[in-house]
């Protein structure tokens, strides 16, 4: 069972409109970079790049170095809070 500590630092990685709207995109298409993942929301890159920065602290998105390239998927936890965040819609 997860600490209340470990539960907060959770839920401050999805408490954000744009961090959801990456979990969901990266939910239907992994393994997106920061750049595809601002061009398909049509966000800033730099904006992006931070939330997707607060998720991976979370714990609820993966990266992977390919190349020049960073890719980014949900990682279980991300699938979890994603199926959540479902229910309760």
């Amino acid at each position: 069972m997860l600490s209340n500590r470990a539960l907060e630092k959770i839920t401050k990685g999805f408490s954000n409109h744009r961090r959801i709207q990456v979990l969901v995109l990266l939910g239907n298409k992994p393994n997106l970079s920061v750049f595809e993942v601002s061009e398909e929301l049509k966000v800033n890159f730099k904006t992006i790049s931070e939330h997707i920065r607060r998720l991976f602290i979370s714990g609820l998105v993966l990266k992977k170095n390919e190349g020049a390239t960073v890719r980014h998927k949900l990682s279980d936890l991300g699938y979890s809070v994603l199926k959540f965040l479902r229910i309760i819609e």
